[in-house]
């Protein structure tokens, strides 16, 4: 059994770098199950929070849809096209100790921070201007 998730979640984390977009559990599923046909969707998502608990993937919480799974784990942030929902890395750099600057009235302690900018791809764009 133990040999059998060592297989799996190496053939998970082979798609999340082969697929290199951040991809859905859906997307990653469906290039895993190509090379493993008697995976669970179930088994691929457990694999998928367990490499990036492990720090060799990154999760992303999308608001409003499915979580994405990014093979780049360093701090970095995101857009998230609102036409196609296609999520990119976006170049600039990561704002060290964001946190240490909000002026928090509530008491809560902040540990990190995971920015989602918003906007239309240039895919996206050009399809509307055609």
């Amino acid at each position: 059994m133990i040999k059998r998730n060592t297989i799996q979640r190496a053939l998970v984390l082979k798609a999340v770098n082969t697929l290199q977009c951040h991809a859905t559990v859906e997307e990653i599923y469906s290039l895993v199950v190509k090379e493993y046909p008697n995976i669970s969707k179930v088994t691929v998502y457990r694999n998928l929070n367990q490499l990036a608990e492990n720090g060799e993937i990154r999760k992303l919480e999308v608001p409003g849809d499915a979580d994405r799974f990014d093979h780049l784990c360093h701090d970095h942030y995101h857009a998230r096209c609102l036409r196609c929902g296609r999520v990119f890395d976006v170049d600039m750099d990561y704002i060290e100790d964001l946190e240490k600057r909000i002026k928090d009235a509530h008491g809560f302690e902040f540990s990190g921070h995971d920015l989602m900018f918003k906007g239309i791809c240039p895919d996206c764009k050009t399809k509307s201007q055609s």
